[in-house]
């Protein structure tokens, strides 16, 4: 993979941005900058940069056909208050606005800018290889209020339409054309648990497509709070529950045919679909 940097010197930001991508970035992507209108490396870019442990004292300023514009998969931008550098073409493309430090010839302002810029590449490093993952449906969504009555009026002026069906402790969205289920929970105090703790749910078409999101979230090293299960009481589910990086919860699932809900068992007793994943009943 090629990512190219551009801003209107090539003197600060895109340097800058080089350096910090050749620190974070897999050494099998290739980086390089340029600018419209090249100055020379600034030294206070590369003051800046030293403090990391980053060395770009040997960098230079280029022009844009000094570099393989063409061949770059993805070209990222820097200009804030300046017109940006365009390459035509049809090229994936990212725009980071970021204030020209050397407008200041503050170090504070290099250190400012280096830090959003260094923030940025460490997002777009983990976005490289991200695998595929579970084709949703349907995704839901729900929110903590500390007025249920407020939010809901709130709510139903931005969502176009009344709430399905309320209570005392909730209100429930729907948007077919969005396939959107969006629910407003009351912040009452009580417990939280995983019906009413803020959380994101992704419905997929069957049983079938729960267990292979699971092993795709293992695969992943996905947190899974709960391992894929079929479950009776309240709305019958398939469904695995996942826990993202903050510890919010994500619901992945799928609602039962009517050839499944005949099945349900007497005792109503959760059904685990992948082997070996049932918690020990000894523990």
């Amino acid at each position: 993979m090629r990512v190219l940097f551009l801003c209107v010197s090539n003197s600060a930001r895109s340097q800058m941005a080089e350096g910090l991508a050749r620190m974070i970035l897999p050494a099998s992507v290739q980086v390089s900058s340029a600018g419209s209108a090249p100055g020379s490396l600034h030294p206070l870019a590369v003051e800046a940069m030293m403090e990391i442990g980053a060395d770009i004292g040997s960098h230079y300023a280029k022009p844009l056909d000094a570099v393989a514009t063409d061949g770059a998969d993805l070209i990222v931008t820097l200009c804030a208050e300046e017109v940006c550098p365009a390459v035509p073409g049809r090229i994936r493309r990212l725009h980071w606005p970021v204030s020209d430090p050397a407008a200041t010839g503050d170090i504070a302002a290099f250190r400012t800018a280096r830090d959003h810029i260094r923030a940025r590449i460490e997002v777009l490093s983990r976005l490289l290889d991200v695998p595929s993952g579970p084709a949703g449906i349907e995704f839901h969504a729900s929110l903590r209020v500390r007025n249920l009555a407020a939010s809901t009026r709130f709510y139903a002026w931005l969502l176009n339409g009344w709430p399905k069906e309320w209570t005392h402790r909730y209100a429930t969205f729907i948007r077919p054309d969005l396939n959107l289920n969006f629910v407003l929970m009351v912040a009452d105090g009580k417990e939280l648990h995983h019906d009413t703790l803020y959380h994101l749910g992704v419905a997929l078409p069957d049983k079938a497509g729960v267990v292979d999101a699971y092993h795709r979230a293992v695969a992943f090293g996905a947190d899974v709070a709960k391992p894929p299960r079929t479950t009776w009481k309240g709305t019958p589910l398939h469904e695995l529950w996942l826990t993202d990086p903050d510890g919010t919860l994500v619901e992945i699932y799928a609602r039962l045919t009517p050839a499944e809900l005949a099945m349900k068992p007497t005792d109503e007793a959760p059904e685990y679909l992948v082997p070996g994943t049932a918690p020990d009943p000894t523990v």
